[in-house]
């Protein structure tokens, strides 16, 4: 782990452990749901690090620092934007700039990578769901809010950005230069493939594509396909809630998730027996670039026992956003309330976890400490693990439980071949659709 990585992780549990001993200097722990008392504590380490820090520091950093350490502790798609900040947020947001292809949250203090949208600067740099973004053009992000970060990442087409990359797989900050381009996201994949399975893949939501898939996936229903594979991996983009009406083309009834929040009164959505286009066996491919509605269409067809989900646990993200304006000009962008699935798990709390957990190839390179492609690297495997396994899954060539002790996934303990088919109107065997 990069050095400066874990000493902000060491940091922030230090800064845990004195509020915690703060709260209870007088004698008590402050109850988790005494504000006033918190506020207190908070007061309280404020004036100690100002008073008795090893040499004076800049307190509005400090602050802002606990403010968006705040907003990540509950929402790590949270922002806080201070009031120059949000004017230019607002300016840039609906200008049609160019980027790299990045879909961000915030991890321990840093900018994180939910995915790279396939085909952009971004992917074609192996930039992959996990990096953390140390710095833009120099500048750290380091308690940068979410917004500001993806606005200082748009600009003019064919305009370039400096980015450092903190990746697992090398160990040291990595230096990457990418050039802005107008973002064209990927369209519905839909092919017949041999033993009757049609293969639809969607990597994003956005504009008409549920729309699109529905059509491709009649196509593929008349063209003689008895097995459909739904693809979900880096599905990431769009609005979230397209998800619901992606769900609905393979469920004819049931709930497909319910929308609630503190103050946003409980939604219910339930599948429109008109928009059901599948009723045949079905398995669904996610990975941890899956996010958003592509993670609500997946939660649905998982809980309401209509497919199985193959590959990796998604990534978490599925709320409604609000921004709210501040007094000084500022403005929060917040989570108001968030998308669960008809078993009553918030998605955005810890994404979908398969019903067999398979690990997707990996086909990046292996690099060097400069960030380049080893020279004799042995050449990666280019075969589609997740597709290869659900194909086989799908048809009934393989099982649950042979893939489970086959390949090391990892079968949902309430989940079994019977209670949880593939085929939704066959609970007892796979039947190929008419």
């Amino acid at each position: 782990m990069n050095s400066n990585l874990r000493w902000t992780i060491i940091g922030s549990s230090t800064c845990i452990v004195v509020l915690l001993l703060l709260g209870a200097r007088s004698g008590r722990a402050v109850a988790h749901d005494d504000v006033y008392g918190h506020l207190k504590v908070y007061t309280e380490v404020l004036e100690r690090i100002k008073l008795e820090y090893v040499e004076e520091p800049d307190m509005k950093s400090v602050t802002l620092g606990a403010i968006n350490g705040l907003l990540e502790s509950v929402d790590p798609f949270a922002s806080y934007l201070n009031a120059d900040q949000y004017r230019q947020y607002e300016k840039g947001y609906d200008t049609g700039k160019a980027g790299v292809g990045l879909v961000l949250a915030k991890r321990y203090g840093y900018v994180a990578v939910v995915d790279a949208i396939p085909g952009s600067p971004a992917d074609k740099a192996n930039i992959i769901t996990g990096d953390l973004i140390e710095s833009i053009n120099n500048v750290a992000t380091r308690d940068m809010p979410l917004a500001y970060a993806e606005e200082l990442l748009r600009g003019d087409a064919g305009s370039t950005i400096n980015i450092t990359i903190l990746r697992l797989r090398n160990p040291e900050p990595e230096k990457i230069t990418l050039t802005r381009t107008n973002i064209v996201l990927p369209a519905v994949i839909a092919k017949l493939m041999p033993n009757d399975v049609g293969y639809l893949h969607l990597e994003s939501l956005a504009g008409n594509r549920v729309e699109e898939a529905k059509t491709k996936l009649a196509d593929l229903k008349k063209q003689g396909a008895k097995y459909i594979v739904l693809d979900l991996r880096h599905c990431s983009t769009g609005d979230q809630e397209k998800g619901i009406p992606l769900a609905n083309l393979f469920l004819d009834k049931g709930e497909i998730a319910y929308l609630e929040g503190q103050k946003t009164p409980k939604q219910d959505f339930n599948a429109k027996p008109e928009d059901d286009v599948w009723q045949g066996p079905l398995v669904v491919i996610t990975d941890h670039a899956t996010a958003g509605g592509s993670e609500i269409a997946a939660a649905a067809l998982l809980d309401d026992k209509r497919a199985q989900v193959v590959g990796e646990r998604s990534y978490g993200d599925a709320s409604l956003r609000k921004t709210i304006q501040m007094d000084d000009g500022g403005a929060v962008i917040l989570s108001v309330a968030k998308y669960y699935s008809p078993s009553g798990k918030a998605i955005q709390d810890g994404g979908i976890t398969p019903s067999v957990q398979l690990a997707e190839n990996d086909n990046t390179p292996d690099l060097d400490q400069d960030g380049n492609p080893l020279p004799g690297a042995p050449p990666k495997s280019t075969e589609d693990n997740l597709l290869k396994q659900s194909i086989e899954l799908v048809t009934g060539k393989t099982t649950i439980a042979q893939l489970t002790n086959e390949n090391g996934g990892l079968l949902n303990p309430a989940d079994d071949d019977d209670s949880h088919p593939i085929v939704q109107k066959s609970p007892k065997a796979v039947k190929p659709d008419k």
